[in-house]
């Protein structure tokens, strides 16, 4: 099987200045993703892998040209696909679409991996890929179980006070369906996917659950610090967190 793995982060950021190239837990945020995939394909060696970083951040991409642990390639991002209203689907299609030329090869699998989310386990990788090559689906994404159910404990503002975001007769939130948060850790898309130019959610759409509080969205400087809280705890008490952090060269 052949898998392009993609790493795409932009230069600056509006909630956390220069996020993509901060230090986490003393090692560079970076790095986490680029070891989650070393230690997947150190553990399959069948798999026939290129790693490739999407950036128009000179520094990021001198960052994960040096990781010690994976070659990557480098694509210096478009200018065309670098504002602030670009979705990132377009920036993987891009990857996929040059790595293809420049390695000549087709590739079976393109697996997304979002720099801001470290907390990620190897098992977390194998689920996706193995959910994605076992469904066909068009994309296998990762989620957790939301903490507030719009069929339960959800509301929203209307001309008269509030109603539940979707009206029900529940009275007891195990009554409503599992809801889900999509956490942006990681997405495998199949290539001819890609190739539609359709949004990530507009097709066949497979979901791997996460530990839940694993993942937060890093859009505010107290964000960064409760990760890093976060991250010291899992990394100290699991072994799956661990083994991710250690792996790590460069302290």
């Amino acid at each position: 099987m052949k898998i392009l793995f993609t790493i795409c982060g932009r230069a600056g950021s509006k909630g956390v200045k220069n996020k993509n190239i901060k230090k986490f837990c003393e090692v560079y945020l970076a790095y986490f993703t680029v070891s989650v995939i070393d230690l997947y394909l150190k553990k399959h060696m069948d798999i026939d892998a290129d790693i490739v970083v999407n950036s128009d951040s000179q520094e990021l991409i001198s960052i994960l040209d040096n990781n010690g642990m994976q070659k990557v390639e480098i694509i210096e991002r478009d200018e065309s696909l670098a504002g602030d209203l670009i979705g990132k689907i377009a920036v993987i299609s891009d990857c996929y679409k040059k790595m293809q030329d420049r390695m000549t090869k087709s590739y079976d699998m393109v697996v997304d991996l979002d720099i801001t989310s470290p907390l990620r386990t190897v098992q977390d990788l194998e689920k996706v890929i193995d959910k994605q090559v076992k469904t066909g689906a068009d994309v296998t994404t990762t989620v957790a179980l939301a903490r507030r159910n719009p069929y339960f404990n959800q509301v929203k503002s209307t001309q008269h006070g509030v109603r539940k975001v979707i009206e029900s007769d529940f009275t007891a939130r195990q009554q409503a369906p599992e809801i889900y948060d999509l956490n942006a850790s990681i997405y495998a898309y199949k290539p001819t996917y890609l190739e539609s130019g359709k949004g990530v959610l507009d097709g066949y759409c497979e979901v791997v659950e996460m530990y839940d509080t694993g993942i937060l969205d890093i859009d505010h400087e107290n964000d960064f610090e409760l990760m890093e809280v976060i991250a010291k705890y899992l990394i100290e008490k699991q072994e799956d967190f661990r083994v991710v952090y250690e792996n790590i060269p460069v302290r």
